[in-house]
């Protein structure tokens, strides 16, 4: 479509150019070919029988002269032939006078015309104008279809795009490759033994993200490698150009992670996470009721809280000013740590409510998964507003976890 509008006017354009064109040719060049190939011509060859005519007029002017002062001293000499040089010379002169007069004709022709041919010049600049408001108007009119169906085409690459901006354009709440990830380790990777520590292959994960920037109905064949898929949802995140937990939050964010008070904390965290903007807060509950569900499975797939938030808190969190990478892993990966693990371990008391994962519901609904695992979710809270009920305290969490384990 956009092929087909944008070739459509330019067409126009085309249209008006060679418009343009034909007036200019037939208003500007054609008198002015007139002028340099009929009249000033002519006036040039007037100007050389001119030059020629007085050569002849001087070389008879010369003989008569000649003969003149000849039959002088010189008896032998007719007056008949002095006549005859005298009528030459006279003939001579009329012709000079004759092409004279008849250059200067044509000249005074040539100067009344000036205003004439300078007009020329005036139409080439009006019709050069209005050759480029005629065009302009085309370009005016078809550029605010073009660019409309520009900002309607949602299929623009997710991975690297500011969060806002994406969501504004696909007209979503959670973005493209957070849901898509999620509802497809759902279907098949929720036992998955090592989700999101194990690397996945790079020619995989490279066709995944670029299947997750144009579209998300052609997943099927990803389903199978759950490995890629969490690969491709660490890369998003860490791909934002700023973290899910933003940049303005960070400092409060690592002033909680040192809080010693376990029920301090996660006061003090539940507030932060209620700090968020508001898309970044609905993606970053999403995300985090999503792996508090991966560790209910902990037993199978060895990911509890504690290792979720070391191998994925780097991609959710990081400073602004980063120095080189061995500077921020050691200065991050604690502080996030201690923050990633109690939120997904009270997930449903920092984001009380179920979670329908398949939000757009451009997914198949995901069956239930059934498996006898260690639950830490919302039936040990209750919920309420600022005043809430504290919930169990983390190191009782962690003497269960060290207890299954």
């Amino acid at each position: 479509k956009m092929l087909d509008t944008c070739g459509d006017a330019e067409n126009k354009l085309a249209m008006e150019l060679s418009q343009h064109e034909v007036q200019i040719e037939r208003e500007v060049i054609d008198p002015l070919c007139l002028l340099t190939e009929t009249e000033i011509p002519n006036i040039q060859k007037q100007r050389k029988q001119l030059a020629k005519l007085v050569l002849d007029w001087d070389s008879a002017r010369g003989r008569y002269n000649q003969a003149h002062k000849t039959s002088g001293t010189n008896f032998q000499v007719h007056p008949s032939k002095i006549e005859s040089l005298k009528e030459e010379m006279d003939e001579a002169g009329n012709k000079v006078e004759q092409c004279k007069d008849q250059l200067a004709a044509d000249m005074y022709s040539f100067v009344s015309k000036e205003g004439e041919y300078a007009r020329c010049f005036v139409t080439l600049l009006e019709a050069q104008a209005d050759y480029h408001r005629k065009a302009l108007a085309v370009i005016e009119k078809v550029l605010p279809e073009i660019q409309a169906h520009q900002d309607k085409w949602t299929e623009k690459p997710a991975f690297g795009t500011p969060l806002e901006e994406h969501l504004k354009r696909s007209g979503r709440e959670i973005a493209v490759p957070i849901e898509a990830c999620v509802m497809m380790l759902l279907e098949t990777g929720m036992r998955e033994e090592g989700l999101f520590r194990i690397a996945a292959g790079a020619s995989k994960l490279k066709k995944l993200k670029a299947a997750l920037d144009c579209s998300t109905s052609q997943l099927d064949e990803f389903y199978s490698d759950p490995h890629a898929v969490a690969g491709a949802l660490k890369s998003y995140l860490r791909e934002l150009p700023e973290p899910l937990m933003t940049y303005s939050l960070y400092e409060e964010w690592t002033q909680a992670a040192n809080i010693q008070d376990q029920d301090k904390k996660l006061q003090e965290l539940w507030r932060i996470c209620n700090r968020l903007p508001e898309h970044y807060r609905v993606n970053f509950r999403y995300l985090i009721k999503f792996l508090a569900k991966l560790a209910q499975n902990s037993d199978v797939n060895k990911m509890t809280p504690s290792n979720i938030a070391i191998v994925l808190g780097p991609n959710l969190l990081w400073a602004k000013n980063e120095g080189s990478l061995a500077e921020m892993a050691a200065a991050t990966s604690v502080h996030v740590v201690a923050v990633i693990e109690p939120i997904i371990q009270h997930a449903d008391w920092f984001f009380p409510g179920d979670e329908d994962f398949n939000v757009s519901g451009a997914f198949v609904a995901v069956p239930a998964v059934n498996s006898n695992h260690l639950s830490h979710t919302g039936n040990d809270f209750e919920c309420g507003t600022l005043e809430r009920k504290r919930p169990l305290s983390m190191t009782v969490m962690e003497g269960d976890l060290l207890k299954k384990e």
